[in-house]
């Protein structure tokens, strides 16, 4: 495997006229680029819109270019090879006359030599220059060196303080450690100062204080949000072989000692009847696994202008795998990624092929939770073998799975579960999803309260005989959904 000093290098003798570096660490990538370009034997520029066009080794300084137009036209007078890099450039990238002149520069490369470098937190070149362009990303921080780091900040506190030793709880620094991989160097030691100096340990409270700081360092402007409500798995009534599958698979997931051996496991499907659990379901892995839970929001995926939508989903996917290990839930999958022609422009298709392709050869630790309920939309390529470890199947529940929701709702709500005849209720609930039996008790709820009584097993079977759940409204269509999935997947209960 190459080091960056080598990819780089790589990038220069494989005559690139231009190469995006999309990097918050701008002085690390400047140490590393000057590096490459003196063993490539080739002057290193750099221009920014404070100082200009400069050649640093020299401190010598092109006078009147701050402006990015008059910079660009600068290069092609020099007559050598050189590497010119150009920092925060983005906003004066929609200039067509600088757009021009790049393009001219980079057609006559062969001959001069002369590589242009555009580094920023994000870089988006115009199309015809992308063509022409390479990228190339260093690396972020890794675990190795983020526990460094960690000993490094607690030296400097306890020569501080007169005190000694990495303390703290043992599960709390390993999640630590783990949330802040994919980090910027300097973001990760700003967090760890900032745990340490809060108790002089490293407790659970700072966990969750960096999962909020590094999900809002990497805002995606409501294209992926954090969910904040995620609840346990004991909150989740039914769904047995599904959660017995989780617990199988959660030491791996989360590199307990002695699954080395083990994959990671990848994700799982959710099929099923709206309002049977799927959406719990996933915030209650989030919980039972103790990792952040990230929801892909495909109503703000979307944009109007060509490309875009593609790149954001990348930018979001990207910013997953930064919060890894954490789980990333598609909700509703089949409004993103529907089969059906190219009544959108060709969008939905270009986006699951973005998907697919990273679902294929994403090496961070993202459990991917996609949830559906309607089967003909997806597409064929995302219910192949391999795509999820499983697909799971959560119908309307059984007997003993309603009388196991009532119980969980009537206790959620500080009723005295004993009093119920929850036999009684799970009868009369049959084809009633687990959303459709919270909303009965909440109705009852209401009911009881108009009364000036305690609610009883009465009002709640009132409810339940007043109402005609979706099973019922919708008969045709969940029969057919749960003929598609009697023999093609796996039941979650």
């Amino acid at each position: 495997m190459k080091s960056e000093r080598e990819e780089l290098q790589f990038l220069l003798k494989s005559k690139f006229p231009i190469i995006v570096v999309e990097t918050p660490e701008e002085r690390r990538f400047l140490d590393l680029i000057e590096n490459v370009a003196n063993l490539e034997d080739q002057p290193l520029f750099t221009w920014s819109a404070v100082q200009g066009l400069r050649r640093p080794a020299r401190r010598e300084h092109s006078p009147n270019t701050r402006d990015l137009a008059l910079a660009v036209q600068e290069i092609p007078k020099s007559p050598q090879n050189g590497v010119y890099v150009f920092f925060d450039a983005m906003p004066f990238l929609d200039n067509p006359e600088v757009i021009r002149t790049i393009r001219e520069i980079a057609f006559d490369h062969d001959r001069t030599h002369q590589t242009m470098v555009f580094v920023g937190s994000r870089v988006a070149l115009d199309p015809d220059l992308q063509r022409m362009s390479a990228s190339f990303r260093p690396a972020l921080i890794g675990a190795a060196e983020v526990r460094k780091l960690v000993k490094e900040e607690f030296d400097n506190y306890n020569y501080q303080m007169g005190t000694t030793g990495t303390r703290g709880d043992q599960a709390a620094y390993e999640m630590l450690v783990q949330h802040l991989v994919g980090l910027s160097r300097d973001d990760a030691r700003r967090l760890v100062r900032q745990s340490i100096e809060h108790e002089g340990a490293i407790t659970l409270d700072d966990v969750a204080r960096v999962l909020k700081l590094k999900h809002e360092s990497l805002g995606q402007g409501g294209t992926l949000q954090m969910v904040t409500e995620v609840e346990s798995l004991e909150r989740v009534g039914g769904q047995a072989r599904f959660k017995k599958w989780l617990e199988l698979r959660r030491g791996a997931f989360l590199r307990k000692p002695g699954t080395e051996k083990l994959d990671a496991p990848k994700g799982v499907l959710l099929l099923g009847v709206q309002g049977a659990g799927k959406s719990l379901a996933a915030r209650a892995v989030a919980g039972a696994w103790r990792v952040p839970l990230l929801r892909l929001d495909f109503g703000a995926l979307y944009n109007k202008f060509h490309g875009e939508t593609e790149r954001n989903l990348r930018t979001a996917l990207e910013t997953a795998a930064n919060m890894s290990p954490c789980i990333l839930w598609l909700d509703e999958i089949e409004k993103g990624v529907a089969s059906g022609g190219e009544g959108d422009g060709g969008v939905s298709r270009r986006v699951l092929g973005t998907l697919l392709t990273w679902m294929s050869e994403r090496k961070e630790r993202v459990f991917l939770i996609a949830t559906a309920n309607d089967i003909e939309s997806l597409p064929p390529e995302l219910l192949r073998k391999g795509r999820f470890d499983e697909i799971f199947f959560v119908d309307l529940p059984a007997p003993e799975s309603r009388a196991e929701i009532f119980r969980i709702h009537l206790a959620k709500r500080g009723h005295a579960v004993e009093a119920f005849d929850v036999g009684a209720l799970a009868g009369a609930a049959e084809r009633f999803s687990g959303a459709e039996i919270e909303q009965a008790i909440i109705a009852a709820a209401y009911a009881a309260h108009s009364e000036g009584n305690l609610m009883e097993t009465r009002h709640v079977l009132e409810e339940l005989a007043s109402t005609r759940p979706l099973a019922v409204v919708r008969r045709e269509q969940v029969a057919a959904l749960r003929a598609w999935a009697e023999d093609r997947t796996v039941p979650a209960d």
